[in-house]
C-alpha cells in the first residue's frame, strides 16, 4: 500500500473544510493501492478553521493538522507540510475546491506511468474577472522572457509528487518562496493535465491584487538577475549617449557661442535621469530585501498547535547535512 499526504494550506476556510473533505474522500476512495492522508494547515485563521481541523482529526485518524502562531502565507503553508510529510507521494490542493479533486485518479494514472509529477493547468479561466487574467497571462509571459526557469502557462500549485522531488523541494529553505518558480527549478519529469477553471465552493479568495503584484515581484527576482543587468546596460546606454550629447553641445558652442535658452531641455533631462535614477534604485532595493531577509535566516513558519509528531524543520535538515559533510 503506497502513502500519500494531501497538504491543505488554510487560511479562513472554516465554511468549506467539511465540504473539502467529503468531495475528495470520494475522490481518493476509489483509488486502489493507496492509502490517503491529510495534513491540514492553519495559516494564522481568524476563523474557527483551526477547531474543524481539530474536530476532522478527532474524527479520522488520518486527518492531521499544523496551527502557526499567525498568518505566515500561503508558501509558508505549503513548506510546512512538505518538510512534515511522510508519504510515499505528495499532493498538495486548495482547500476552496477550485482544485478539483476528481483530477486526483489522473494524478495516480501519471504517476503510475513513470512521472515524477502530475501538476494541473487550467485549460481557460472562465469566471475569473477580465483584467486579472489579462495581468496573469502577461505575468508569465514576462517571467518567461526574464528567467531561465520556465512556467507553463496557468500552472497552478495542484500537483501530485514524488518523494525524491518532494526532497528536492524541502532543501530549498529561503525565506522567500516562491513555489511555482521552485516546482520548475528542481526539474523532474512532469505531465501536465489540464482541467476547466472552477469558481469557489464557499467563500472568496484571499488574495488582493497589490498582494498579487507583489507575489509576481518576488517571483520574478528570485529565480533572475537580469533586472539588475539591465540597470548595467542602461546606465552604459546613458553614458554613451551623454558623451555624445556633450560632443554636439561642446560644437555647437565653437560655431555659435553660449545659447542661453535651454531651460525647458534640462528641466526634462534632469526629470528624465532622475527617473531613470530612482526606478534603478527601485530594483536594486528589492535584491538587497531579499538578501536582507535570507541573512536573517529566521524560520520560515513558526508552530504553535498540531497533532503530528513527526516531521523536519529547516534546522533538522541543516543538522543532517552537517553530519552528511
Amino acid at each position: 500500500m503506497k502513502t500519500v499526504d494531501i497538504i491543505v494550506p488554510c487560511y479562513n476556510e472554516a465554511d468549506g473544510l467539511d465540504l473539502f473533505y467529503e468531495e475528495t474522500e470520494k475522490a481518493v476512495s476509489r483509488i486502489a493501492g493507496y492509502e490517503f492522508s491529510y495534513i491540514f494547515i492553519n495559516d494564522g485563521s481568524r476563523d474557527g478553521s483551526l477547531e474543524v481541523m481539530r474536530r476532522l482529526s478527532a474524527a479520522h485518524p488520518r486527518v492531521h493538522y499544523i496551527s502557526f502562531s499567525r498568518n505566515f502565507g500561503k508558501e509558508a503553508g505549503m513548506y510546512a507540510g512538505l518538510t512534515h510529510s511522510t508519504g510515499d507521494y505528495v499532493i498538495i490542493m486548495d482547500a476552496d475546491l477550485q482544485h478539483p479533486p476528481a483530477l486526483i485518479p489522473q494524478f495516480v494514472k501519471a504517476i503510475e506511468e513513470g512521472h515524477d509529477c502530475a501538476a494541473a493547468c487550467r485549460s481557460s479561466r472562465t469566471g475569473e474577472k477580465g483584467l486579472r487574467s489579462f495581468l496573469s497571462g502577461l505575468f508569465y509571459k514576462f517571467s518567461n522572457a526574464m528567467t531561465e526557469v520556465k512556467l507553463p502557462q496557468n500552472a497552478v500549485d495542484f500537483r501530485m509528487m514524488s518523494r525524491k522531488m518532494v526532497d528536492a523541494i524541502c532543501s530549498m529553505s529561503e525565506v522567500e518562496r516562491f513555489s511555482k518558480g521552485i516546482f520548475a527549478w528542481v526539474g523532474f519529469d512532469t505531465a501536465w493535465i489540464p482541467y476547466e477553471n472552477v469558481e469557489r465552493a464557499v467563500g472568496t479568495s484571499k488574495w488582493s491584487f497589490k498582494g498579487l503584484v507583489r507575489y509576481a515581484i518576488d517571483g520574478i527576482t528570485a529565480f533572475t538577475v537580469k533586472p539588475l543587468r539591465m540597470i548595467r546596460d542602461m546606465g552604459l546606454l546613458l553614458f554613451l549617449i551623454s558623451l555624445v550629447y556633450i560632443f554636439v553641445v561642446f560644437i555647437k558652442t565653437l560655431i555659435r557661442g553660449v545659447d542661453v535658452p535651454g531651460y525647458a531641455s534640462i528641466v526634462c533631462l534632469l526629470l528624465f535621469l532622475g527617473g531613470i535614477i530612482e526606478f534603478s534604485i527601485g530594483i536594486v532595493g528589492e535584491y538587497v530585501s531579499h538578501i536582507y531577509l535570507e541573512a536573517k535566516d529566521r524560520p520560515v513558519y513558526i508552530i504553535q498547535e498540531t497533532d503530528l509528531t513527526k516531521g523536519r524543520s529547516r534546522t533538522d535538515k541543516k543538522e543532517n547535512a552537517d553530519d552528511n559533510a
